[in-house]
């Protein structure tokens, strides 16, 4: 008989837990066709376009700084010339001066005058003609290698900055640092962090 009890307590809190369950919180999709719109829908955020960030950062690959104006970020494009042309001066003039020592060396090697001797006397020994050489070639090379990053960093900056320009930028989104002093410990300064969230 007690068994007969259990099974039916069990049966009624099972029973009891369907009829007062929550109801589901999903609600029942709805056919477009039966949706009705009244009066002008206004929207506040600009439409995702996911396709660009690789507009500019083809753009930018392009022709650098194209993609700064493609971003509507035209205070970036003479930045991204200014630094694109940095290293391309410093390799074209290493580069012109490299030649000019090897030129140089080679003369001397092959027993002939060269730019640097007047008069049947060098002003620049040949070892100060191969260290030359040395630094110059490295001096171009790092001129090309700072150049190629800078390109690929403006490209990359293009990417990014058309991607976050898709976000919202809320003022209340943003970081805002006050100091607020301790009245019961005022002499002993403290260091903290709150974050408030207000939705």
């Amino acid at each position: 008989m007690l068994f007969k009890k259990v099974i039916l307590v069990f049966c009624i809190a099972i029973f009891s837990a369907n009829v007062f369950a929550q109801q589901d919180s999903i609600p029942k999709p709805v056919k477009v066709e039966d949706l009705k719109i009244d009066g002008n829908i206004k929207t506040t955020q600009g439409i995702y376009d996911p396709l660009a960030p690789s507009k500019a950062a083809f753009y930018s690959a392009i022709f650098p700084g194209m993609g700064q104006i493609y971003n509507k970020k035209y205070w970036k494009a003479p930045i991204v010339w200014g630094a694109l042309a940095i290293p391309i001066y410093y390799y074209q003039t290493n580069n012109s001066d490299y030649k000019r020592y090897r030129t140089a060396y080679r003369l001397r090697k092959a027993g002939l005058e060269d730019e640097f001797t007047v008069n049947g006397v060098s002003s620049v020994s040949i070892t100060t003609l191969e260290t030359a050489q040395e630094q110059l070639r490295e001096n171009r090379d790092m001129s090309l290698l700072s150049g190629i990053i800078i390109y690929v960093l403006q490209i990359v900056e293009a990417s990014v900055n058309a991607h976050l320009l898709q976000f919202n930028t809320d003022d209340n989104l943003s970081v805002k640092p006050t100091f607020i002093a301790d009245p019961i410990l005022f002499e002993a300064p403290k260091v903290g962090l709150t974050f408030k969230y207000t939705f």
